[in-house]
Protein backbone atom coordinates (compact mmCIF):
# COMPACT_ATOMS: atom_id res chain seq x y z
CA UNK A 1 0.00 0.00 0.00
CA UNK A 2 1.69 3.06 -1.30
CA UNK A 3 1.99 6.04 1.53
CA UNK A 4 0.83 8.32 -1.46
CA UNK A 5 -2.60 6.86 -0.84
CA UNK A 6 -5.32 8.49 1.00
CA UNK A 7 -4.54 6.66 4.78
CA UNK A 8 -6.72 6.61 7.71
CA UNK A 9 -6.34 4.90 10.75
CA UNK A 10 -8.72 3.16 12.89
CA UNK A 11 -8.34 1.47 16.56
CA UNK A 12 -11.50 0.10 17.67
CA UNK A 13 -11.54 -1.37 21.36
CA UNK A 14 -13.39 -3.90 22.03
CA UNK A 15 -14.45 -5.14 25.10
CA UNK A 16 -12.93 -8.76 24.33
CA UNK A 17 -9.59 -10.52 25.59
CA UNK A 18 -10.15 -14.08 26.17
CA UNK A 19 -12.11 -15.83 23.20
CA UNK A 20 -10.56 -15.53 19.78
CA UNK A 21 -13.02 -16.97 18.38
CA UNK A 22 -15.11 -14.04 19.56
CA UNK A 23 -12.18 -11.78 17.74
CA UNK A 24 -11.74 -13.77 14.86
CA UNK A 25 -15.54 -12.66 13.69
CA UNK A 26 -15.20 -9.29 14.14
CA UNK A 27 -12.01 -8.63 12.22
CA UNK A 28 -13.29 -11.43 9.68
CA UNK A 29 -14.58 -7.80 7.47
CA UNK A 30 -11.23 -6.82 7.52
CA UNK A 31 -9.97 -9.43 6.06
CA UNK A 32 -12.51 -9.66 3.15
CA UNK A 33 -12.44 -5.99 2.13
CA UNK A 34 -9.50 -4.58 -0.03
CA UNK A 35 -8.47 -1.17 0.80
CA UNK A 36 -7.98 -1.95 4.35
CA UNK A 37 -4.66 -3.75 5.71
CA UNK A 38 -5.02 -5.18 9.42
CA UNK A 39 -2.07 -4.35 11.45
CA UNK A 40 -2.35 -5.44 14.52
CA UNK A 41 -4.65 -7.21 17.10
CA UNK A 42 -3.73 -6.92 20.77
CA UNK A 43 -5.67 -9.11 23.02
CA UNK A 44 -5.15 -8.79 26.95
CA UNK A 45 -7.24 -11.44 29.02
CA UNK A 46 -6.71 -9.73 32.00
CA UNK A 47 -8.05 -6.23 30.61
CA UNK A 48 -10.34 -8.17 28.70
CA UNK A 49 -9.98 -6.07 26.00
CA UNK A 50 -8.85 -6.41 22.57
CA UNK A 51 -7.44 -3.60 20.60
CA UNK A 52 -7.59 -3.46 16.60
CA UNK A 53 -5.63 -1.29 14.23
CA UNK A 54 -6.76 -0.91 10.14
CA UNK A 55 -5.12 0.96 8.04
CA UNK A 56 -6.80 2.03 4.73
CA UNK A 57 -8.90 4.44 2.37
CA UNK A 58 -11.21 6.24 4.44
CA UNK A 59 -14.36 5.31 2.78
CA UNK A 60 -13.15 1.74 2.91
CA UNK A 61 -12.00 2.24 6.72
CA UNK A 62 -15.25 3.50 7.72
CA UNK A 63 -17.60 0.48 5.94
CA UNK A 64 -15.32 -1.91 7.52
CA UNK A 65 -15.68 -0.92 11.46
CA UNK A 66 -19.02 -0.51 11.17
CA UNK A 67 -19.14 -3.96 9.80
CA UNK A 68 -17.12 -4.84 12.83
CA UNK A 69 -18.78 -2.95 15.55
CA UNK A 70 -22.33 -4.97 14.42
CA UNK A 71 -20.44 -8.43 14.72
CA UNK A 72 -19.18 -6.95 17.92
CA UNK A 73 -22.24 -5.99 19.65
CA UNK A 74 -24.03 -9.45 18.24
CA UNK A 75 -21.08 -11.31 20.36
CA UNK A 76 -20.35 -9.25 23.37
CA UNK A 77 -22.44 -8.97 26.10
CA UNK A 78 -21.48 -6.21 28.65
CA UNK A 79 -23.51 -7.92 31.84
CA UNK A 80 -21.32 -10.65 32.30
CA UNK A 81 -17.97 -8.77 31.25
CA UNK A 82 -15.20 -8.05 33.92
CA UNK A 83 -11.86 -6.75 33.33
CA UNK A 84 -8.64 -5.01 34.44
CA UNK A 85 -9.24 -2.03 31.98
CA UNK A 86 -12.00 1.11 32.50
CA UNK A 87 -14.68 0.48 29.66
CA UNK A 88 -18.24 1.30 29.40
CA UNK A 89 -19.59 -0.70 25.88
CA UNK A 90 -18.64 -3.19 23.85
CA UNK A 91 -17.21 -1.92 21.20
CA UNK A 92 -15.81 0.86 23.63
CA UNK A 93 -13.86 3.48 21.40
CA UNK A 94 -13.25 4.07 17.53
CA UNK A 95 -11.18 6.82 17.00
CA UNK A 96 -9.95 7.90 13.41
CA UNK A 97 -6.70 8.85 12.82
CA UNK A 98 -5.02 10.91 9.92
CA UNK A 99 -2.38 9.13 8.18
CA UNK A 100 -1.41 10.57 4.63
CA UNK A 101 -3.30 12.64 2.93
CA UNK A 102 -6.02 12.85 5.38
CA UNK A 103 -6.83 15.86 7.26
CA UNK A 104 -8.59 16.22 10.84
CA UNK A 105 -11.68 17.00 9.57
CA UNK A 106 -12.53 14.14 7.30
CA UNK A 107 -11.80 12.23 10.83
CA UNK A 108 -14.37 14.49 12.15
CA UNK A 109 -16.63 13.53 9.28
CA UNK A 110 -15.83 10.32 9.66
CA UNK A 111 -16.56 10.12 13.02
CA UNK A 112 -19.73 11.55 12.94
CA UNK A 113 -20.78 9.12 9.78
CA UNK A 114 -19.69 6.16 12.38
CA UNK A 115 -21.87 7.66 14.89
CA UNK A 116 -25.41 8.13 12.77
CA UNK A 117 -25.16 4.63 11.27
CA UNK A 118 -24.58 2.68 14.25
CA UNK A 119 -26.29 4.77 16.14
CA UNK A 120 -29.49 4.22 13.49
CA UNK A 121 -28.46 0.43 13.28
CA UNK A 122 -28.72 -0.88 17.05
CA UNK A 123 -30.13 2.12 19.04
CA UNK A 124 -26.72 2.42 20.24
CA UNK A 125 -25.97 5.55 22.43
CA UNK A 126 -22.80 6.95 21.40
CA UNK A 127 -20.57 10.07 22.49
CA UNK A 128 -18.02 12.23 20.16
CA UNK A 129 -14.83 12.94 21.70
CA UNK A 130 -11.41 14.25 20.91
CA UNK A 131 -11.47 16.82 17.91
CA UNK A 132 -14.92 15.39 17.35
CA UNK A 133 -16.47 16.87 20.62
CA UNK A 134 -19.33 18.80 21.05
CA UNK A 135 -18.57 20.17 24.42
CA UNK A 136 -15.56 20.72 26.46
CA UNK A 137 -16.28 17.94 29.19
CA UNK A 138 -16.51 15.72 25.91
CA UNK A 139 -13.05 15.97 24.97
CA UNK A 140 -11.12 13.59 27.20
CA UNK A 141 -12.00 10.03 27.02
CA UNK A 142 -11.54 9.97 30.16
CA UNK A 143 -14.28 12.30 31.32
CA UNK A 144 -16.99 10.17 29.81
CA UNK A 145 -15.87 6.95 30.61
CA UNK A 146 -16.15 8.15 34.20
CA UNK A 147 -17.81 5.78 36.12
CA UNK A 148 -17.70 2.83 33.85
CA UNK A 149 -20.19 0.81 32.72
CA UNK A 150 -21.58 0.13 35.60
CA UNK A 151 -22.60 4.27 36.34
CA UNK A 152 -24.24 4.84 33.03
CA UNK A 153 -27.28 3.88 33.37
CA UNK A 154 -27.50 6.68 35.85
CA UNK A 155 -25.10 8.99 33.82
CA UNK A 156 -27.77 8.71 30.83
CA UNK A 157 -30.55 9.84 32.63
CA UNK A 158 -28.66 13.28 33.65
CA UNK A 159 -29.01 15.71 30.61
CA UNK A 160 -25.80 17.15 30.36
CA UNK A 161 -24.55 13.70 29.53
CA UNK A 162 -26.84 12.97 26.92
CA UNK A 163 -25.35 11.33 23.96
CA UNK A 164 -24.43 12.83 20.59
CA UNK A 165 -26.40 10.32 18.39
CA UNK A 166 -28.34 7.44 20.08
CA UNK A 167 -31.10 7.59 23.08
CA UNK A 168 -30.65 8.26 26.03
CA UNK A 169 -31.53 4.68 27.18
CA UNK A 170 -28.80 2.37 28.54
CA UNK A 171 -29.02 -1.22 27.11
CA UNK A 172 -27.40 -3.37 29.33
CA UNK A 173 -25.83 -5.93 26.70
CA UNK A 174 -23.95 -3.26 24.44
CA UNK A 175 -23.47 -0.06 26.96
CA UNK A 176 -22.01 2.96 25.30
CA UNK A 177 -19.62 3.83 22.91
CA UNK A 178 -16.89 6.83 22.21
CA UNK A 179 -15.71 7.86 18.58
CA UNK A 180 -13.91 10.73 17.41
CA UNK A 181 -11.20 12.27 15.02
CA UNK A 182 -7.76 12.34 17.45
CA UNK A 183 -4.03 12.69 16.51
CA UNK A 184 -1.77 9.51 16.66
CA UNK A 185 -1.97 8.38 20.35
CA UNK A 186 0.32 5.64 21.27
CA UNK A 187 -0.51 3.46 24.23
CA UNK A 188 2.37 2.20 26.05
CA UNK A 189 2.88 0.59 29.19
CA UNK A 190 5.97 -0.20 31.24
CA UNK A 191 6.09 -2.63 34.06
CA UNK A 192 7.47 -3.41 37.24
CA UNK A 193 9.17 -5.58 39.30
CA UNK A 194 6.00 -5.43 41.76
CA UNK A 195 2.44 -7.08 42.54
CA UNK A 196 1.36 -3.75 44.39
CA UNK A 197 -0.91 -2.11 41.60
CA UNK A 198 -0.93 1.10 44.09
CA UNK A 199 2.94 2.24 43.43
CA UNK A 200 2.24 2.18 39.66
CA UNK A 201 -0.41 4.60 40.41
CA UNK A 202 1.97 6.50 42.51
CA UNK A 203 4.11 6.97 39.66
CA UNK A 204 1.07 7.41 37.38
CA UNK A 205 -0.01 10.41 39.33
CA UNK A 206 3.61 12.01 39.52
CA UNK A 207 4.03 11.64 35.34
CA UNK A 208 0.36 12.14 34.10
CA UNK A 209 -0.66 15.61 33.22
CA UNK A 210 -3.48 15.80 35.36
CA UNK A 211 -1.09 14.87 38.06
CA UNK A 212 -2.63 13.78 41.34
CA UNK A 213 -4.93 15.33 44.45
CA UNK A 214 -2.96 16.27 47.32
CA UNK A 215 -4.10 14.57 51.00
CA UNK A 216 -3.07 16.19 54.50
CA UNK A 217 -1.36 13.76 56.83
CA UNK A 218 -4.66 12.11 57.73
CA UNK A 219 -4.80 11.52 54.00
CA UNK A 220 -7.87 13.64 53.28
CA UNK A 221 -7.14 15.38 50.18
CA UNK A 222 -6.82 18.93 51.04
CA UNK A 223 -9.54 21.52 48.85
CA UNK A 224 -9.63 25.05 47.58
CA UNK A 225 -11.57 27.79 48.56
CA UNK A 226 -13.94 26.43 45.66
CA UNK A 227 -14.20 23.16 47.54
CA UNK A 228 -12.47 21.46 44.64
CA UNK A 229 -9.31 18.92 45.41
CA UNK A 230 -6.21 20.50 44.96
CA UNK A 231 -4.30 19.12 42.36
CA UNK A 232 -0.29 18.56 42.06
CA UNK A 233 0.17 18.91 38.36
CA UNK A 234 2.06 15.96 36.53
CA UNK A 235 5.60 16.21 35.15
CA UNK A 236 4.69 15.66 31.67
CA UNK A 237 2.66 17.35 28.83
CA UNK A 238 -0.19 15.39 26.37
CA UNK A 239 0.63 12.00 28.94
CA UNK A 240 -2.61 10.30 30.49
CA UNK A 241 -1.08 7.49 32.89
CA UNK A 242 -3.10 4.82 35.56
CA UNK A 243 -1.82 2.03 37.38
CA UNK A 244 -2.77 -1.16 36.34
CA UNK A 245 -2.40 -4.77 36.49
CA UNK A 246 -0.22 -6.86 33.76
CA UNK A 247 -0.50 -10.44 35.09
CA UNK A 248 -1.50 -11.27 39.12
CA UNK A 249 2.47 -10.94 39.62
CA UNK A 250 3.45 -7.60 37.54
CA UNK A 251 1.75 -3.58 38.04
CA UNK A 252 2.49 -1.74 35.34
CA UNK A 253 2.15 2.42 34.52
CA UNK A 254 -0.36 2.43 31.57
CA UNK A 255 0.15 5.37 29.56
CA UNK A 256 -1.41 7.15 26.56
CA UNK A 257 1.21 9.80 24.75
CA UNK A 258 -1.03 11.95 23.04
CA UNK A 259 1.76 13.90 21.68
CA UNK A 260 4.73 12.09 20.99
CA UNK A 261 6.77 15.03 19.89
CA UNK A 262 6.33 16.71 23.28
CA UNK A 263 6.20 14.01 25.52
CA UNK A 264 8.40 11.16 24.15
CA UNK A 265 8.22 7.36 24.74
CA UNK A 266 12.37 7.81 26.54
CA UNK A 267 11.09 10.58 28.57
CA UNK A 268 8.65 8.65 30.14
CA UNK A 269 10.57 5.58 30.53
CA UNK A 270 13.50 7.30 32.07
CA UNK A 271 11.26 8.96 34.57
CA UNK A 272 9.47 5.89 35.68
CA UNK A 273 12.92 4.38 36.12
CA UNK A 274 14.02 7.16 38.66
CA UNK A 275 10.40 7.13 40.44
CA UNK A 276 10.62 3.29 40.85
CA UNK A 277 14.74 3.40 42.05
CA UNK A 278 12.70 6.25 44.83
CA UNK A 279 10.10 3.35 45.74
CA UNK A 280 12.88 0.06 45.49
CA UNK A 281 11.70 -1.15 42.50
CA UNK A 282 12.43 -1.66 38.97
CA UNK A 283 11.11 -1.19 35.72
CA UNK A 284 12.17 -4.21 34.33
CA UNK A 285 10.19 -4.45 30.81
CA UNK A 286 7.63 -2.19 28.14
CA UNK A 287 5.27 -2.98 25.49
CA UNK A 288 3.09 -0.94 23.11
CA UNK A 289 -0.74 -1.70 22.09
CA UNK A 290 -0.85 -1.03 18.85
CA UNK A 291 1.58 0.34 16.20
CA UNK A 292 4.21 3.43 17.28
CA UNK A 293 5.04 5.75 14.65
CA UNK A 294 8.46 5.46 13.37
CA UNK A 295 9.35 9.17 14.09
CA UNK A 296 8.93 7.94 18.07
CA UNK A 297 10.87 5.20 18.12
CA UNK A 298 13.71 7.12 16.03
CA UNK A 299 13.96 9.63 18.72
CA UNK A 300 13.98 7.54 21.27
CA UNK A 301 16.89 5.55 19.42
CA UNK A 302 18.95 8.78 19.30
CA UNK A 303 18.53 9.49 23.06
CA UNK A 304 19.55 5.94 23.85
CA UNK A 305 21.95 5.23 21.33
CA UNK A 306 23.69 8.37 21.22
CA UNK A 307 25.37 7.97 17.85
CA UNK A 308 25.37 11.02 15.15
CA UNK A 309 25.82 8.97 12.58
CA UNK A 310 23.44 5.94 13.50
CA UNK A 311 21.45 4.34 10.69
CA UNK A 312 17.83 4.21 10.98
CA UNK A 313 18.03 0.58 11.22
CA UNK A 314 20.05 0.88 13.71
CA UNK A 315 18.57 3.54 15.61
CA UNK A 316 15.54 1.24 16.02
CA UNK A 317 17.69 -1.32 17.61
CA UNK A 318 18.74 1.47 20.29
CA UNK A 319 15.39 2.54 20.58
CA UNK A 320 13.94 -1.42 21.12
CA UNK A 321 16.44 -1.97 23.71
CA UNK A 322 16.72 1.56 25.32
CA UNK A 323 12.52 0.71 25.84
CA UNK A 324 13.01 -2.37 27.22
CA UNK A 325 10.57 -3.77 24.35
CA UNK A 326 12.41 -7.34 23.98
CA UNK A 327 11.49 -7.90 27.53
CA UNK A 328 8.91 -9.76 27.36
CA UNK A 329 8.79 -11.09 23.72
CA UNK A 330 10.57 -10.20 20.67
CA UNK A 331 9.78 -7.10 19.17
CA UNK A 332 9.31 -7.28 15.27
CA UNK A 333 9.84 -3.39 14.22
CA UNK A 334 8.57 -4.77 10.79
CA UNK A 335 5.26 -5.20 12.09
CA UNK A 336 4.72 -2.47 14.90
CA UNK A 337 6.19 0.60 13.36
CA UNK A 338 3.58 2.06 11.39
CA UNK A 339 5.07 2.95 8.15
CA UNK A 340 7.36 -0.09 8.28
CA UNK A 341 4.56 -2.35 8.85
CA UNK A 342 2.42 -0.64 5.62
CA UNK A 343 5.89 -0.68 3.42
CA UNK A 344 5.56 -4.47 4.28
CA UNK A 345 2.28 -4.65 3.04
Amino acid sequence: MPMTSRLVECVPNFSEGRDKTIIDRIIQPILDNEGVTLLDIDMGADFNRTVVTMVGDPETVLDTVIQCTSIALELIDMSIHSGEHARMGAVDVVPFIPISNVTMADCVDLSHRYGKAISTKHNLPIYLYAESATSPQRVRLPDIRKGEYEGFQVKLSQPEWKPDFGPSQFLPKMGVTATGGRNLLIAYNVNLNTDNKSQANQIAGKIRTSGYVIKDDEGNSIQDENGKPLRQPGIFSNLQAAGWMFDENTAQVSMNLLDFNLTGLHQVTDVIKMEATKLGLQAVSSELVGLVPLDAILAAGQHYGNDPNASEQELVDYAINGLMLNKLSDFDPNKNIIEWAIRGD
